[in-house]
């Protein structure tokens, strides 16, 4: 097969080396070659996560922190460099604002309890509403038992979030803006600098849900001047069961912690019990040991492709995706943002999107069909479900072709 210019000489990202990274990419689905489009939900893993967590079970596991002979110092130092390779990955100033967590979700949580006691009866949380639910429900934790107040920021037809909309919103009661920093469903970057700039001039804590712009763009969390940033490692290549929560120091000291029990502690009483410092006061019991190992081995190898390189590719893919889908002209992308990812939800006009993902599915292409766990920002564009097409690293435009091809063949049938 012949290296499109777009993929190879043009940014020095040669994607068909990448994909010989995948062992699954090599497969077959329904006799077709697999075209995996689904990583918006969840990212294939490369040789070198697999190898890094057989090496972590196989050769070097036992507990961490607790135990002084040889395989525990070498899982402690495993598991804390992988801390480490998070602290860099997201520029953070130190270590020990990094947190693990099993998922953004958990983060999520995690930050959502740990504010409790601060959110009373009419304090207000600000949300967007292209949150996904783990960005929502734990908000609407606090609404059920402390009376906080939901405000929401809306989106235009574009899927465009502007500062201002959220400005707007702010009063003297405001105390958190948790909002995502790239959609799910519509792939919208929003202006999260400029937003949290806006609510540190007046006290409002910030916190960004990294779980697709993490795996797509570069991110600094000291230029972005949040309170607290969180993704998952599953997206980003590496293996499920792994997140991580970034806050700064202040941020963090002021969470109770969300989980009880051992090693987030600093001594247990009869009558009372004392708490570690951060990160350690918020991973309670044996951590996710080999699944943060592994997420470390992820950002390794994305770090070895260049982030600047993926970002370029994917670029170039989602130009590419956005000009061949606009070619079937019963089709309707939700989120035309100027700032946007690789991420397409669509529907076509008169298909359910469930029928449409069935169909593709028999030409060897996986997406994404229902609600894309953003039940509010569906409502907003009037429907109930889309099909999501989300791009990664090693997704190729011939694919992109592949993807069209297939989705004219369900436009022909159900026509």
């Amino acid at each position: 097969m012949s290296l499109p210019l777009s993929q190879s000489t043009k940014t020095g990202y040669n994607v068909w080396e990448v994909r010989k990274d995948f062992p699954i990419l090599s497969r077959e689905v329904h006799g077709k070659p697999l075209v995996y489009l689904d990583n918006g939900a969840s990212a294939q893993k490369p040789q070198a996560v697999i190898d890094a967590i057989t090496r972590a079970y196989g050769h070097e596991y036992a507990n961490v922190h607790r135990g002084l002979h040889y395989l525990s110092n070498t899982a402690t130092d495993n598991f804390e460099a992988a801390r480490e390779k998070v602290r860099a990955f997201l520029n953070a100033s130190s270590a020990e604002e990094i947190v693990f967590t099993r998922s953004s979700t958990e983060a999520i949580n995690t930050v959502a309890y740990g504010l409790g006691d601060e959110i009373g009866e009419g304090d207000e949380i600000i949300l967007s509403i292209m949150e996904h639910h783990s960005n929502i429900v734990p908000w609407h934790f606090l609404r059920e038992r402390k009376g906080a107040v939901i405000k929401w920021a809306p989106v235009d037809e574009d899927g465009v979030l502007e500062v201002q909309a959220v400005s707007d919103l702010v009063t003297d009661r405001t105390k958190v803006i948790a909002i995502t920093h790239m959609s799910n469903v519509t792939g919208t970057v929003v202006p999260v600098k400029a937003i949290c700039a806006m609510a540190r001039e007046r006290g409002i804590k910030v916190l960004l849900d990294g779980s697709q712009a993490a795996v797509h763009m570069p991110v600094d969390v000291q230029d972005i001047g949040c309170d607290y940033y969180v993704f998952t490692g599953h997206k980003l290549y590496g293996p499920s069961g792994i997140g991580a929560l970034y806050g700064t120091a202040e941020a963090l000291d002021r969470l109770q912690p969300f989980n009880g029990g051992g090693e987030m502690i600093k001594d247990v009483f009869e009558d009372r019990v004392t708490y570690a410092d951060p990160p350690h006061r918020f991973e309670a019991g044996t951590p996710p040991i080999v699944q943060a190992i592994g997420l470390g081995a992820a950002i390794d190898y994305v770090e070895g492709l260049g982030r600047e390189a993926i970002a370029a590719h994917e670029h170039e893919l989602k130009e590419y995706a956005q000009k061949r889908l606009t070619e079937i002209n019963s089709l309707r992308i939700f989120g035309n943002a100027k700032e946007k990812g690789a991420i397409f939800s669509f529907e076509i006009e008169g298909v359910h999107a469930h029928d449409i993902s069935m169909v593709i599915d028999r030409e060897g292409v996986a997406v994404r069909a229902g609600t894309h766990c953003a039940q509010p920002l569906l409502a907003r564009y009037g429907v109930t479900s889309t099909c999501r097409a989300s791009f990664g690293l090693y997704n190729t435009t011939d694919e992109v072709d592949v993807l069209v091809d297939a989705l004219q063949k369900a436009v022909r049938l159900f026509g």
